[in-house]
Order: structure tokens, then C-alpha cells, then sequence
């Protein structure tokens, strides 16, 4: 299906609400990404993307609607050559291969355009599609930190997972 990755705008605030509000989605997010999901937290999230000059969060538009969000996380201080990524499709977009092109565009992106050296991305060991979307995308796992997440009332595992720039 074809996408493309554009930044964030206020017209988004309706596709991102009726995208972003399922479980299915949130229960992989971290609690910042609330269930229910409501129009005020698209309005709110709209805001910071849009404001924001320390993360590079772009809207992932199929057929003129934002359907789902992919975006680097500048890192500082002794982390300063990284860059987490973040991304989410609504669940009516799942298995087209959007998420993956999305994230490959992603990494070209941030290695173009940053002084950064690896992009990293810390999937739950429940979310196995995220983990195949990275590892599709060149991601190789670095790391598994056990019970360091606790979401919705149980102990989940970190994964960690990373790219480097090519030399």
C-alpha cells in the first residue's frame, strides 16, 4: 500500500483519535500514549510534534489521512550519537508493509541528517510483529532486560534493539 511520511499538522487531530484509540495499539506503547486515546491527547501530541525541536516525529499519511506515526528521539550527553525510534500504524494498515518501509525510511533519514551513529528501539518481548518489523529493517537485538517494564498489571521484558551507520 502506498504511504508517505510528512509532518504533523492540525487537520491530523480527527484520523490521528479515530487511528490511535484501540487497545491493541496502546497495550505495546508506553503509558504516555494513553487507552482510551481521546481527541484532546491527538490535539495534545499534535501540539508537540509540530513544536518540538528535540524530536522528529512525522505522521504516516495513506490516502491523505494520518494513519500512524514513526519518529527519532535525539539522545544527549554521553548518549549524543544516538537516536531512539518510536512508530505505531493503525491496526486496519497492519501487514502491508508500511511500518517496515516507514522505519527503513526512517534510519536513511536519521543517519542523512543527524551526527549520530546508531538508532535504537526498545520493543516489549510481547510485541513479536514489532520485533520482526526491526529485525526486516536491518535491526539486530542487543540486549533482553527482564521484567523492567510493568504495563497494565504485569512485568514485561525489554528489548533492545539497534542499527548502526554504515562506515
Amino acid at each position: 500500500m502506498n504511504f508517505r511520511l510528512r509532518k504533523w499538522n492540525h487537520d491530523d487531530a480527527d484520523s490521528l483519535y479515530e487511528n490511535a484509540n484501540n487497545f491493541h495499539i496502546a497495550i505495546f506503547m508506553t503509558d504516555a500514549f494513553p487507552h482510551p486515546y481521546k481527541i484532546e491527547n491527538a490535539t495534545a501530541f499534535i501540539e508537540f510534534a509540530t513544536t518540538t525541536n528535540t524530536a522528529h516525529i512525522f505522521a504516516i499519511d495513506v490516502e491523505g489521512k494520518a494513519v500512524g506515526g514513526v519518529g527519532l528521539h535525539l539522545q544527549h550527553d554521553i548518549m549524543r550519537k544516538n537516536a531512539e525510534l518510536g512508530y505505531w500504524l493503525g491496526e486496519k494498515y497492519w501487514g502491508q508493509g508500511i511500518i517496515t518501509n516507514a522505519v527503513k525510511q526512517m534510519i536513511e533519514f536519521g543517519f542523512t541528517n543527524f551526527d549520530i551513529t546508531r538508532i535504537y528501539a526498545r520493543p516489549f518481548h510481547t510485541n513479536t510483529a514489532s520485533q520482526k518489523v526491526l529485525e526486516k529493517a536491518g535491526f539486530k537485538l542487543e540486549a533482553k532486560i527482564e521484567q523492567s517494564i510493568y504495563k497494565n498489571e504485569e512485568y514485561l521484558d525489554e528489548l533492545i534493539y539497534s542499527i548502526r551507520k554504515p562506515k
